[in-house]
């Protein structure tokens, strides 16, 4: 008999995505044209925010905005190793960070620098960090706020952690008759490290022990160059539901929005009620990174249809047409976050590299053997350049400068650095533009990531 004729190839099916009704629904509170709806459920999370408090959301978006843009100009320039642009996230992320309190504890990974700014995490020491003078760059007990994660989705179990001993607090004070003040955890990540699997972990322990933590969510929409509708068949919100607790779906690039969610969310999560996941869908208008290209894999037609929907024009619309605001606002607000970033750039140019001795005591709060090994091998490799028929200012046994000037220049590493005098949680700028400049012997040091 003759072999039957091969069949042809079955047509893919198209994924099975659930229809609109089915999924978690979008919660907006200001459309794209700035015009003010009401939600059963979160409007009255934000009563109270009158057009004063609205325009100082403005305020820090804008000069997040600005404070941004300054940052990647600097790395184009070389004054930066790196910098992972947040543009167009500013609504999410001031949002959010609007509804913390001083107990709450942020979890951040490395693009949340709106929320940085807010908890009061000066520029010099965020930008330590990205030219590569420290490893921290602030103190996180200081302001409630972790370091920034650069592994992808390691701050997620650190948080539910976290949350977890906020929980073991509370009861151990409850049993002793005391009063503790009620606080959660906010762990910040993307959409891209929703498919980690410490995310996963991260959540069934939030929910196996009702940790007080709140999972935010920047679904920007990219994974560096992998698409949202690649990486999950639902909205990420949705998934909360396998694990047992609620998740809400927000426009991101409404901040009136994102704080009504986040103080529902946060409230939540201090009664004991549970974890909550924030989905804030948005869109990062700028690269992943400075060193990413996005034109080689984004259509320029999407950028544009989210440019329309960027976050500043909406809150600006509604503030011109609802409560009067007008230009000099406007003008003023400007001027500032051009402050604002000319401030960035001097504390930047002003920064003095560490000496690389110094980056072997960081590793470790106490001496350790391997360490010491590997800085003895240090000090004779360096000594190995050393030309003994010429009178050198290197000392040959240590491999490290003997000059007047220390290991990091004029002054020396037992010089204090200067006053830290930025005050970045009221977003003013300081009369001197090199004030709060880190001692970069010190920036990120043990005592620093306490």
């Amino acid at each position: 008999m003759d072999a039957a004729p091969s069949s042809p190839a079955a047509p893919v099916p198209d994924r099975a995505v659930p229809t609109p009704e089915v999924r978690t629904r979008l919660v907006r509170l200001l459309d794209r044209d700035g015009r003010l709806s009401e939600d059963p459920v979160l409007s009255p999370y934000v009563r109270d925010v009158d057009a004063g408090q609205l325009r100082e959301l403005y305020r820090s978006m804008a000069l997040a905005r600005r404070f941004d843009e300054e940052a990647t100009n600097l790395q184009r320039q070389g004054q930066l190793v790196l910098w992972a642009p947040m543009r167009g996230q500013e609504a999410a992320q001031v949002g959010s960070a609007r509804a913390l309190r001083p107990a709450d504890h942020v979890f951040p990974t490395y693009r949340e620098h709106a929320v940085a700014i807010e908890r009061g995490v000066e520029p010099a020491e965020l930008l330590t960090v990205f030219r590569g003078h420290s490893a921290g760059g602030w103190r996180p007990s200081r302001h409630h706020m972790n370091v920034y994660s650069i592994v992808l989705g390691c701050q997620v179990p650190h948080a539910v952690g976290y949350a977890m001993g906020i929980d073991l607090d509370r009861r151990a004070a409850e049993a002793e008759g005391r009063e503790t003040e009620p606080a959660a955890a906010v762990v910040y990540f993307g959409d891209g490290t929703s498919t980690q699997g410490e995310v996963h972990e991260g959540m069934v322990f939030a929910a196996s022990y009702d940790a007080p933590v709140v999972f935010f969510v920047q679904n920007n929409q990219w994974a560096i160059s992998v698409p949202f509708s690649t990486q999950s068949r639902v909205p990420l919100a949705e998934r909360a539901a396998g694990y047992g607790f609620e998740g809400i779906r927000v426009d991101g690039n409404d901040v009136l929005a994102v704080l009504a969610a986040s103080r529902y969310a946060l409230e939540k999560a201090r009664a004991g009620r549970g974890p909550v996941l924030v989905e804030a869908e948005t869109y990062r208008l700028g690269a992943h990174t400075t060193a990413d290209d996005p034109t080689k894999y984004r259509r320029r037609e999407d950028e544009h249809h989210w440019s329309g929907l960027d976050p500043l024009i909406r809150l600006e619309a509604h503030l011109r047409e609802a409560h009067g605001t007008g230009d000099d606002f406007f003008a003023d607000v400007a001027a500032d976050a051009q402050a604002f970033a000319d401030q960035a750039r001097a504390l930047v140019l002003a920064m003095d590299p560490p000496a690389f001795e110094d980056f072997f005591d960081r590793p470790y709060a106490e001496p350790h053997p391997l360490v010491e090994e590997e800085r003895a091998w240090y000090a004779a490799y360096q000594a190995g350049f050393v030309d003994s028929d010429t009178d050198s200012d290197t000392d040959s046994d240590t491999g490290t400068r003997t000059d007047d000037a220390g290991p990091g220049g004029a002054g020396g590493a037992g010089t204090a650095g200067p006053d830290r005098g930025t005050q970045a949680a009221g977003l003013t700028v300081a009369a001197d533009p090199v004030a709060g400049v880190p001692d970069a012997h010190t920036a990120g040091t043990q005592e620093d990531l306490a």
